[in-house]
């Protein structure tokens, strides 16, 4: 199961950035258009003035499980000089500390987030481009926050049972290795 919600969130983000890309490069592609004279009478009949708005829902979207993401593969920016200092016992404690202190606040960010869809969807509110039912828009709240609070449990339980923290280094290009010189002898672990 946990494979299948890791494959989703990956194919949710990758899926609307994709979108909002083409979307974006389309939306501009026809501004131009419409400043050519020959293109004009073709172009106008192309209605894009809701492409802006879908392109920030998608951005909105993307960003949220993004957030969700970033925690489960550790490529958020942490400051952690100071406790990488500290001895075992008191850095493991921090450590995991900071992860339920963010799992704490996700959730809570979700509980109320879910809060606000409620009452927008009692409002009837629609966006200004699309006409889109508003709570569809503002549902990626307490979605990617309740799987952003699921990803800091699921970091903590590793970490608590384990001791592994998920953490990229963000020197390494993926494919990219430097040969070792001839002759050397020497192996070079994997980063």
């Amino acid at each position: 199961m946990l494979r299948f919600i890791d494959r989703l969130e990956e194919w949710i983000i990758a899926t609307l950035i994709g979108a909002a890309t083409l979307l974006i490069f389309a939306s501009v592609v026809h501004r131009f258009a419409t400043g050519w004279s020959f293109l004009y009478p073709y172009a106008r009949r192309i209605d894009l003035s809701w492409a802006q708005e879908l392109c920030i829902f998608m951005f909105v979207w993307m960003a949220k499980f993004g957030a969700a993401y970033g925690v489960r593969t550790g490529i958020h920016v942490g400051v952690d000089v100071l406790v990488n200092r500290l001895a075992d016992r008191p850095r493991r404690l921090l450590v995991l500390l900071s992860l339920l202190g963010g799992a704490l606040f996700t959730g809570a960010v979700g509980v109320l987030g879910v809060n606000l869809v409620a009452k927008i969807y009692s409002t009837g509110q629609l966006s200004a481009d699309m006409e889109v039912p508003m709570w569809i828009v503002y549902l990626a709240v307490p979605l990617g926050s309740f799987l952003m609070c699921f990803r800091f449990l699921q970091v903590a339980w590793t970490f608590w049972t384990t001791g592994e923290i998920p953490h990229r280094d963000h020197t390494h290009v993926a494919g990219i290795g430097a040969p070792e010189p001839a002759g050397s002898g020497q192996t070079r672990a994997a980063p």
